[in-house]
């Protein structure tokens, strides 16, 4: 067993970064000494006496209790460090200046491991930003991480390595716990049917025109909605079995998260959860054995009571207790949005990730339990972030091939850390006329932890 010494400021926040690393991500067993003195460092112990001083750059700067939350105390610079003991060839310091010195019988480092987590996990630095975008959301072009250009690499997970290498190094005989890479595969449904009534052909139609300018466009939309309703072909965002029938072939499983309400107008209430075909199609996919979440509209995301109204709708309908899901819009307010999550009584959500840029917000590729930076408590509720959103790798790319490169990319940094790939894909962008070239990326995303299976996974 480890014995873990550290400062006897900030405890709860610290304690916490304790569980994520320790508990959480590694799984070795520990316990925790509290410095006496005014020791600004963690110190790390294991059986055969050696041991891990990791500096501490930041929590010992604001000793008193959430006084580090301001915008002053954002790092301003980001320094990458070389060192073997690294998972890359590099890595992005801002919590220390980088100095790693390895002795016979311990490593000294002032790179600060845990305050670097506690930053990307908790999201504190969307906290004290003031700034945000057209649908009051964090842009990522605020964050550190997008700033000095390491927002496309799962930090979190290096900084683990380069903790884990370290008691290798020394000699810890400690097992580790070897996580699995895996794909979680999410269906948004922002929309059941492209063509619900007549006021959506219009909408369509008026789209056809104005936005996309194109009268071949609006002739092939009449004639589609003619088929659709002569029953000569589905609805083209209908592709509820087409999804499951592509995961039930490789043996997973889909998440669909319905919407159930509403306030705003041009976000919201696309669908009825009451509807006759939306009641049917939840119980079709739990019949499936699939799975259904709930997808809190455009201002449930910091409101408690409209949350709570549309999650109780949504189970007015649903065969079973709802668990899941993900914000609208990808809205999120830290701390508020987790809390109220966890309040609702919901085992997971999957929120983090930015709507306009790839990417990790919360620099992991693991499930993780957020703390509530506010009342400074570890919460029950796991976050999964997102990893993947058709819609967001669309926007960055030219075509599908430029777009399977970025997604390869993404899906081997996760497998390189046998992480968990989060994909959204929305049921509405699935087929479509734009969409249906890129769907073979959707299936090829599958098949990677299809041949992962087969090959091994590590």
């Amino acid at each position: 067993m480890l014995t873990i010494v550290i400062p006897k400021n900030n405890i709860k926040e610290r304690k916490y970064l304790l569980d994520i690393v320790f508990g959480q991500f590694l799984k070795i067993t520990y316990n925790v000494k509290v410095f006496d003195n005014n020791i600004s460092e963690y110190r790390i112990f294991f059986n055969n006496k050696k041991s891990i001083i990791i500096k501490d750059s930041f929590f010992s700067l604001y000793p008193v209790s959430l006084s580090y939350l301001k915008k002053s105390a954002i790092p301003e610079n980001v320094n990458y460090i070389l060192n073997p003991l690294f998972s890359e060839k590099d890595l992005p310091v801002f919590f220390g200046e980088g100095d790693i010195a390895v002795e016979e019988n311990r490593i000294i480092t002032d790179i600060d491991i845990f305050s670097t987590i506690f930053f990307m996990l908790t999201r504190w630095e969307e906290y004290v930003s003031k700034d945000k975008d057209q649908h009051g959301r964090f842009p990522h072009t605020e964050s550190l991480a997008y700033k000095y250009n390491f927002i496309h690499r799962p930090i979190v997970n290096e900084y683990i390595e380069f903790l884990w290498n370290m008691l290798v190094l020394l000699g810890c005989k400690h097992k580790r716990y070897k996580h699995k890479f895996s794909i979680l595969l999410t269906h948004d449904v922002d929309h059941t049917l492209r063509y619900l009534n007549f006021k959506m052909l219009f909408v369509r139609l008026a789209g056809d025109i104005v936005l996309r300018k194109s009268i071949i466009r609006f002739f092939k939309t009449v004639s589609e909605y003619i088929a659709v309703r002569k029953k000569e072909k589905k609805d083209p965002y209908d592709t509820f079995d087409k999804i499951m029938d592509i995961s039930d072939s490789f043996n997973i499983k889909s998440h669909f998260f319905f919407m159930s309400g509403g306030t705003e107008k041009g976000y919201d209430n696309n669908y009825k959860i009451q509807a006759k075909f939306t009641r049917n199609l939840i119980k079709n996919i739990h019949k499936r054995g699939h799975y259904i979440g709930i997808h809190p509209s455009y201002n449930a995301y910091n409101n408690m009571a409209q949350f709570e109204i549309e999650k109780k709708a949504l189970e007015a309908v649903s065969p079973v207790k709802i668990i899941s899901g993900r914000e609208h819009y990808l809205r999120f307010e830290v701390p508020k949005t987790w809390q109220i999550w966890e309040d609702q009584g919901f085992s997971w959500c999957s929120n983090m990730a930015y709507a306009n840029k790839s990417g990790f917000r919360a620099g992991v590729c693991y499930p993780f339990t957020p703390f509530n930076i506010l009342i400074r408590k570890q919460l029950s509720l796991k976050e999964r972030p997102l990893i993947m959103m058709e819609g967001t790798f669309m926007s960055e790319t030219k075509n599908p091939s430029e777009m399977e490169q970025s997604v390869d990319y993404y899906l081997n940094i996760v497998k390189k850390y046998n992480g968990e790939f989060v994909l959204l894909w929305h049921n509405s962008n699935f087929n479509t006329d734009d969409m249906i070239q890129y769907r073979y990326i959707y299936k090829k995303i599958i098949k990677k932890q299809q041949l992962l299976e087969v090959n091994g996974n590590g």
